[in-house]
């Protein structure tokens, strides 16, 4: 078994339920503050020990971690991996930056990483959500306008641009009234009712 620390003065000091498994044979504690210098690790004890780093060290470190992950003769798919998982590290430990500054403090582009592909299909969904709901707002604007000039006649300038400048839930609300409506009064008088 393996506890891994930050550094030896954040180990718990109260151990007393798990005592015997803390201090048996099989247990190892590692500090990676004391692993050595970052170029001299693993890729992947290296990617932990920069979760540790101070902010003004963290950048210099990750560039030299990208580095070594694009000299390394493992396959791409793997690297890759290995690139967002950097990356990932670095856009949660410097949340105050853009992606464009993250982007040049690694000097890698964020767009081939998994963090920015899913924060891109993230805004593509918002993206359609609202172009569905658009959609959906000029084919009630429409079918409302249809109907009202079917059953009122030709409707003013000014009333139709107040209908185009109806949310849903109101369009939807005269959908329904407007099969009361007899005259264009009717239209005008529901209208105000709508501005009140």
């Amino acid at each position: 078994m393996v506890v891994i620390y930050p550094s030896r003065n954040l180990e718990q000091s109260t151990v007393y339920p798990y005592r015997l498994l803390l201090n048996g044979e099989q247990m190892h504690r590692v500090y990676l503050d004391e692993l050595g210098e970052i170029e001299q690790l693993s890729i992947s004890l290296g990617m932990m020990v920069l979760t540790t780093l101070s902010q003004e060290a963290a950048p210099a470190a990750a560039r030299s971690l990208l580095e070594r992950v694009s000299q390394s003769s493992n396959d791409a798919q793997g690297n890759r991996g290995i690139i967002d998982l950097i990356t990932t590290i670095m856009v949660y430990r410097f949340t105050q930056l853009s992606r464009v500054e993250v982007e040049v403090m690694l000097g890698l582009s964020l767009q081939e990483t998994r963090v920015y592909q899913e924060a891109k299909a993230e805004g593509e969904q918002i993206g359609e959500q609202r172009g569905r709901q658009e959609g959906r707002q000029e084919a009630g604007q429409t079918l409302v306008l249809r109907q009202l000039t079917r059953r009122l006649g030709e409707l003013p300038k000014a009333s139709k641009a107040r209908i185009e400048g109806l949310a849903i839930e109101d369009l939807e609300n005269l959908a329904e009234a407007l099969l009361d409506f007899t005259t264009l009064a009717d239209l005008m008088a529901w209208l105000e009712g709508e501005r009140a």
